[in-house]
């Protein structure tokens, strides 16, 4: 199974090797200069040059996206499963969900800024306002999307809301749940980033616009790289919980034809 995944992502990589050599040969070519656009080996350089500086600003970034990553999915869990135990408090409180979305982070970022200092707590509270949609939402919609007959079963057997929550509606919201968890961990280091834009003295944010600033194009795309891998390890890691927690559904069904 292992062997097959790989042998399904060598097109893909092929492409991006591709990709990256015209990169390469037409940034030569076309003799454009490196403040405009370095090529790849020139990124590649920046990357190693200045590996110790990202890693001190890829920590504290870290930091920021994890703690405000667990958070969000704290306060998810609680609010999905208070607004699904109880329809009238998801009248209440989901149009504002949604009203939320409609809000300019760039805008809300600022204000937190000016309330909460500099610090970190002003960057985690950022993560939080953007990873907590998209796990709710996908929560929600999962544990609404349970078998009916499964809760009419329940029901007529006694079970209380929390005893059907926890046999039913749980495990069927898992898929849901793990969805909306991908998503968050994409946006998450977004969010960080747009955080320390605003105000920081660390983390890639803050590297980010210093290096845009002196014209340090070949940085600039170092840390773009570094800011794209760390949320595909975000993603990465999901992707693994998701299928030590749903084996069923990980599973590869062209294994059952072998």
């Amino acid at each position: 199974m292992i062997k097959k995944k790989w042998k399904d992502r060598i097109p893909s990589l092929l492409f991006f090797l591709f990709l990256l050599g015209m990169w390469q040969f037409l940034t030569i070519a076309a003799q454009i200069p490196l403040w405009i656009l370095p090529t790849p080996s020139q990124i590649a350089q920046a990357l190693w040059e200045t590996r110790q500086l990202l890693w001190m600003h890829t920590l504290t970034t870290l930091l920021e996206t994890t703690v405000g990553f667990l958070l969000a999915v704290i306060f998810s869990l609680i609010t999905a499963g208070i607004m699904v135990l109880s329809p009238w408090i998801k009248r209440l409180i989901y149009p504002f969900l949604i009203i939320s979305q409609t809000v300019p982070l760039i805008a809300v970022a600022p204000l937190l800024i000016l309330w909460l200092g500099y610090g970190l707590a002003p960057k985690i509270i950022i993560i939080i306002i953007v990873c907590f949609f998209p796990i709710t939402i996908s929560l929600i919609e999962g544990l609404e999307l349970t078998d009916r007959d499964l809760l009419n079963l329940l029901k007529s057997m006694g079970a209380t809301r929390w005893q059907i929550f926890y046999i039913v509606r749980w495990p069927h919201a898992l898929p849901s749940f793990f969805s909306g968890l991908k998503i968050a961990a994409t946006y998450s280091v977004m969010g960080a980033v747009i955080g320390e834009w605003l105000g920081s003295s660390s983390g890639l944010g803050v590297y980010l616009t210093r290096s845009s600033h002196s014209f340090l194009t070949d940085r600039v795309f170092a840390v773009i790289f570094t800011i794209t891998l760390l949320s595909f390890v975000y993603f990465t890691l999901i992707s693994a919980l998701a299928r030590i927690a749903l084996p069923w559904i990980a599973k590869d069904p062209d294994d059952n034809l072998n």
